[in-house]
C-alpha cells in the first residue's frame, strides 16, 4: 500500500467533489440547456460522475492506481468540455486535479 500524504489526498477529492457538483449543474441546473435529456444524463454520468467517484475512493482506500484510471477515464470527455464555453469548462480542470494528485503521491516532493 502507497501511503498519501495529506495535501494529494485534500486535491483530489476536492477535484472530485467539485465535479460530481458540476454534474450536478450540467445535468440539472444547465442555463444553456431548456430541459433535462435522458441520453446525457446516462452518458454523462458514465464519463464524469464515475470517474469522479472513482478518484474519491481511490484516495480514501489509498490505490494511486485508480486514480490515474480516473484521470485516463474522464480525460476525453473533460478535454471536449475544455472547448465549450461556459462554466463546464472546469470539468477540464477537475480531470487535471486527478493527474496532480497522482503525480504528488508518486513523486517524491523531499528526501
Amino acid at each position: 500500500m502507497v501511503p498519501i500524504n495529506s495535501l494529494s489526498r485534500i486535491i483530489g477529492i476536492a477535484g472530485g467533489l467539485l465535479s460530481i457538483i458540476l454534474w450536478t449543474i450540467f445535468n440539472f441546473y444547465n442555463p444553456y440547456a431548456n430541459q433535462v435529456e435522458v441520453d446525457s444524463i446516462i452518458i454523462t454520468f458514465f464519463m464524469l460522475l464515475l470517474p469522479a467517484a472513482l478518484a474519491i475512493i481511490a484516495l480514501i482506500i489509498s490505490k494511486p492506481l485508480l486514480l490515474l484510471c480516473a484521470f485516463v477515464w474522464a480525460a476525453p470527455f473533460s478535454l471536449y468540455l475544455v472547448f465549450t464555453p461556459g462554466v463546464f469548462a472546469l470539468f477540464g480542470v477537475t480531470c487535471m486535479v486527478y493527474l496532480v494528485s497522482f503525480l504528488l503521491i508518486k513523486l517524491p516532493l523531499t528526501k
